[in-house]
């Protein structure tokens, strides 16, 4: 469920594109009606309604999901923050200025915020927040420790160059695309790659 709640604002923008893709003077309109006080000269073209009505929506989810927590008195945690601020500021450029290139990069500076958190604490704290979040169901020795970590800083560094790549070099509908099956994918092949690389570190359930 969390990992749902973690992908909800990527599922609603990809929905919502989608959807605008094929009903695009629908989506202009809605553009047009609640969007053109915050967009620069106040007029949006149909080709660029669906992403902006896409984006502004990916804003408002993430926005709810830290409701939601707040709410229920749950920790959101630094990275749902940093990733609030992101795409406020991203989104809200691609909104203003109707160009989607700062959305395009809204993942990879948010991937490389992760790796540059990771690198920064492990390298100059001497804390390995992988291991923080992994150590209460495996045990590694110290130095296996100091490379599974560095591999997620490699990891996010990679997926932010990869995005940069789709985000240049294909369509946009193509970009929408691996944004949700392509992102969600390699992390997926990653996080089991590594799992069957440690599985011998598994503890036993008690």
């Amino acid at each position: 469920m969390k990992f749902l709640f973690d992908l909800f604002p990527v599922i609603l923008f990809f929905g919502i594109f989608k959807w605008g893709e094929g009903h695009t003077d629908a989506a202009q309109t809605l553009v047009s009606q609640y969007l053109s006080g915050l967009v620069s000269g106040g007029v949006v073209t149909a080709a660029q309604a669906p992403i902006i009505l896409a984006t502004a929506v990916a804003i408002v989810a993430t926005l709810c999901q830290i409701g939601y927590l707040l709410a229920r008195r749950k920790k959101v945690d630094a990275m749902l923050w940093i990733s609030l601020a992101i795409i406020t500021v991203f989104g809200g450029a691609t909104i203003y200025f109707h160009n989607e290139t700062f959305i395009k990069w809204k993942p990879t500076v948010l991937y490389w915020c992760f790796a540059a958190a990771l690198l920064v604490s492990q390298v100059a704290m001497g804390k390995n927040l992988i291991r923080t979040m992994m150590e209460k169901q495996m045990t590694l020795p110290e130095p296996i420790w100091n490379k599974v970590g560095f591999a997620w800083i490699a990891f996010f560094i990679a997926m932010g160059l990869i995005n940069l790549y789709v985000a240049f070099n294909f369509s946009t509908n193509a970009w929408v695309n691996f944004k949700l099956f392509g992102g969600t994918g390699l992390m997926f092949a990653f996080v089991i790659g590594q799992s069957l690389c440690l599985a011998k570190y598994l503890k036993e359930p008690e």
